[in-house]
């Protein structure tokens, strides 16, 4: 099995995988970091929008990822460390010991994702959303019922920071996304094309489970808090799901789950 050890941390080989906390802080020019076993799968499978640049791995983990080493071939160098190196080239304990850098794909714009917009096609749009975690799990829920795509506005924070991939379990890599720069422009280029776009908030009467789609159709949802603004709301079918004993609103990925499986069911026994 090819393979390169690493033996100091200084080593410039692999100066990429350094110091990843603060790295995702400040970004990496167009890469990312993907961290453990499933995740690096999905990057190095042929359902991935991404191409890996390179891979680390703890000594002991090498051995569990043959199969995808041979995969990638010779242009894709595989470097391996103790795990004390590991650490120490992370930054803190990677106790995981699978690491890949990745480059980000081409962000299509919106134009071109809606070029071809099928009856049934379901799609997410996403405003002002700044949790990675629940970024992650906006896109795992995508790529689970099948959305053609995870639409952003300029508000939101990155999806290819490295908790937002992990959360995903690498939905990030293979679902496409575009960003637009506001919710309302996202808004009207929908309706322009067709889709009935369905803003999911607390405040309104109609209940998801009611609601029937009748074409394309984007779910959009806000952030935890503020959810989308009142203007946005307004110009798009609000949808809610009642709460219990005034409780206030669900999380919003979990909203996206439930409000993907209510659509993509009624499209699919339509």
């Amino acid at each position: 099995m090819r393979t390169i050890s690493i033996n100091d941390p200084e080593d410039p080989r692999i100066s990429g995988f350094r110091d990843i906390r603060e790295r995702d802080l400040t970004g990496r020019d167009g890469l990312f970091i993907a961290e453990g076993e499933v995740v690096v799968r999905v990057l190095a499978s042929a359902a991935s929008l991404c191409r890996p640049r390179a891979l680390l791995l703890a000594e002991k983990r090498a051995d569990a990822l043959r199969d995808v080493i041979e995969a990638l071939g010779q242009s894709t160098p595989v470097y391996v460390a103790g795990q004390t190196v590991l650490d120490r080239i992370a930054g803190f304990p990677l106790h995981r010991g699978i690491l890949a850098l990745g480059e980000k794909p081409r962000v299509p714009p919106l134009a071109e994702i809606l070029a071809t917009v099928e009856s049934d096609d379901v799609f997410v749009i996403a405003s002002g959303i700044g949790n990675h975690d629940n970024m992650g799990g906006l896109f795992r829920n995508a790529a689970a019922f099948g959305a053609r795509a995870v639409l952003m506005d300029q508000a939101c924070c990155d999806p290819f920071y490295r908790k937002s991939i992990r959360v995903s379990v690498g939905a990030v890599l293979r679902t496409r996304s575009s960003v637009s720069e506001s919710a309302e422009g996202l808004v009207a280029e929908m309706q322009a094309r067709g889709v009935e776009v369905v803003a999911l908030t607390p405040s309104a009467t109609e209940r998801l489970a009611d609601y029937r789609p009748r074409g394309p159709v984007a779910l959009m949802v806000g952030s935890e808090g503020p959810g989308l603004p009142r203007a946005v709301i307004e110009r798009c079918r609000a949808v809610g799901v009642p709460m219990a004993g005034g409780f206030d609103s669900l999380n919003v990925a979990v909203a996206s789950a439930l409000a993907l499986h209510h659509v993509t069911s009624a499209t699919a026994a339509a």
